[in-house]
């Protein structure tokens, strides 16, 4: 995918009306810090449009950025963070769950898993939580970076058995830094939403 236009098009607060894009959609969940923005920032090659943050949990709405007038990435709220009090929690819990019941163009869930750490009981009950909503989460195994060549292969399998992924789930190694990661996923991407291959960038 050449991107040619990308923006935040659409906000979603507790209270919204979730949107009929009419466009094929993509969503992204995770932990918060666990750097969803920083990856969304990567696929749609801007340095800031996707807002990183120092305070963990401060994603509180459902931002859909358009890509080339054609698709839309979805960030959903992070989760898992202890700041954050427990009625919010439930508020974005259910957010989240209404869009992925409701949502009539959403083509597959990405969920982001800290490659360094075991995934905590909030990961995997996310995971399952997917699953339970129809979807076949794809990981995406972030801060690829942060570890030696050497350990990536171990810790790869940290995460899918820590998940007890289903046979056959794709888990890709990203990092921020390098990229490394993303054509894989846009190739994912590109194959689940129909999108076709553009030529190069002008």
């Amino acid at each position: 995918m050449v991107i040619k236009q990308a923006e935040l098009d659409i906000v979603c607060g507790v209270t919204s009306k979730l949107p009929d894009t009419g466009m094929p959609e993509v969503a992204f969940a995770g932990k918060s810090n666990v750097g969803k923005s920083s990856l969304i920032n990567g696929l749609m090659n801007r340095k800031s449009l996707a807002r990183t943050s120092g305070q963990p949990g401060k994603t509180q709405t459902i931002n859909f950025y358009k890509i080339n007038g054609e698709m839309y990435l979805v960030d959903l709220p992070g989760y898992g963070y202890a700041k954050v009090f427990q009625a919010e929690k439930e508020k974005w819990g259910k957010m989240i769950e209404k869009y992925l019941h409701t949502s009539k163009n959403l083509k597959a869930v990405f969920l982001l898993i800290d490659i360094r750490h075991e995934p905590s009981a909030n990961d995997r009950q996310m995971y399952d939580w997917i699953l339970h909503n129809g979807y076949e989460p794809i990981i995406i195994a972030t801060k690829l970076d942060k570890l030696k060549r050497s350990q990536v292969q171990k810790h790869l399998k940290m995460v899918r058995e820590g998940l007890q992924v289903k046979k056959g789930t794709s888990v890709i190694a990203y990092s921020a830094e390098t990229k490394q990661g993303r054509e894989e996923i846009w190739e994912l991407i590109d194959s689940l939403t129909g999108t076709e291959e553009h030529a190069e960038e002008v």
